[in-house]
């Protein structure tokens, strides 16, 4: 559901102390959300998951030596490369981008994700921008405990942000203008265009080894990709996932329907809200609803009709590493009631909330036993998790690339 209305507002970043910000060359007006870690609670039912920091990992791996490095040798913050480019196979349009370089080998031993690339995929309603706070909260953890890191991509797909509309479009926005496999296609060669200009030349390899971290549509995107692409993806952090099979109109109760029990609604609930509630959901989240962006969502269900399948083939032939996140019930019910679609928390608990956790649970056998951890909950957020809390997907994308590079299976639920 990637039109959610809510959007938190635009907060000051924080999290190091101002001498650890100067070392590593990070401006005191940086912008972004450093939220500091909360307590779980009850959610209505979701698996509760502490939000663990970066201090109590236990698969990170330092440079050699590193440890009793003083403050004084911290790695430079790297400056990211802004601009855009055309994709060979669609000249003429712009698609607009933010790219970090991987870390330096450091004291004669090589970056073990020299050939990794983290790649951040949208929502409809997200551009590039949303995941700025992550991606510097993230080389902050990096750079801080004097880690290795992998590059790291965002971008505005045709039609979004800064990027130009997709070219092959017939019809101008909002429309249906092309479909999910066309936007992986696209993807694929613009990360290939990519690899190619940034290549380290004394390893080369025809395509990176890919992380992806997505909200929304975007990891049905990213399992789009790793079901067309196989071996090319090794992670996967989904954070609170579209209901690819759904039509969100169905989500809730038909009042009109002839089966349909008056009494099975929730004690206060009226017929009155329960049409309003069928029919907002229907005009903003249907399939049938284009889009600014022009991708089309009509033909989503037949692409992924199951939450948890198929089974996903990663990089060297086994299935990759995945964390599968959803939204805070409370928190996500008190966004749909305060914003502009004003539906009844106890709708959203009732009704929504309990088919998203069944489908974050499907999520999690999309790839071999002992490589998916979840449904966990991001404390406190909504459906933008990125924007809500950066800190916690950071954190995520720690433990989630220590598992990759150290092919760890783990447990669905860590201390």
């Amino acid at each position: 559901m990637d039109a959610f209305p809510y959007v938190p507002p635009h907060l000051k970043y924080s999290g190091l102390s101002k001498r650890e910000r100067e070392r590593a060359g990070i401006p005191s007006t940086a912008t972004a959300t450093m939220h500091q870690a909360k307590p779980p609670h009850a959610d209505g039912g979701d698996t509760l998951r502490k939000h663990d920091t970066m201090n109590n990992r236990s698969y990170a791996i330092p440079f050699p030596g590193s440890m009793n490095s003083s403050e004084d040798d911290l790695p430079p913050f790297p400056d990211p490369e802004i601009s855009s480019m055309a994709l060979d196979t669609k000249p003429g349009a712009q698609i607009h981008y933010t790219y970090y370089p991987a870390s330096k080998n450091h004291g004669g031993h090589p970056n073990p994700f020299s050939q990794t690339l983290i790649v951040f995929l949208n929502g409809l309603m997200m551009p590039r921008s949303s995941w700025d706070a992550t991606m510097q909260s993230f080389l902050e953890k990096r750079i801080v405990g004097r880690l290795p890191y992998p590059a790291m991509l965002s971008y505005d797909r045709y039609g979004q942000g800064q990027s130009d509309p997709d070219p092959d479009d017939q019809h101008p926005p909002p429309s249906h203008g092309h479909d999910a496999i066309s936007a992986v296609k696209a993807l694929k060669q613009f990360t290939l265009q990519i690899w190619r200009e940034h290549l380290d030349f004394n390893k080369p390899t025809h395509y990176p080894c890919l992380i992806f971290v997505c909200n929304s549509i975007g990891c049905a995107l990213a399992r789009l990709f790793a079901q067309c692409y196989p071996g090319t993806v090794s992670g996967l952090l989904f954070l609170d996932s579209i209901m690819a099979n759904a039509d969100y109109q169905s989500l809730w109760p038909d009042f009109d329907a002839p089966d349909f029990n008056p009494n099975a609604l929730p004690e206060g609930v009226t017929a009155d809200q329960v049409r309003a509630t069928r029919e907002k959901y229907r005009k903003l989240f249907h399939p049938d609803v284009p889009n600014q962006e022009g991708l089309s969502r009509r033909n989503l269900a037949k692409l992924l009709p199951h939450s948890n399948g198929p089974k996903l083939e990663g990089y060297l032939g086994t299935g990759p590493y995945l964390t599968v996140v959803g939204h805070d019930w409370e928190t996500f019910a008190e966004q749909s009631y305060t914003g502009t679609l004003q539906i009844p928390k106890i709708l959203t608990m009732t009704y929504a909330n309990p088919e998203w956790r069944r489908y974050n649970e499907g999520l999690c056998h999309i790839t071999d036993e002992g490589k998916a951890i979840g449904p966990i909950t991001a404390v406190r957020c909504g459906h933008f998790i990125q924007v809500d809390d950066p800190r916690f997907v950071s954190d995520e994308m720690v433990s989630l690339l220590d598992r990759v590079v150290n092919r760890v299976e783990q447990v669905s639920e860590r201390d």
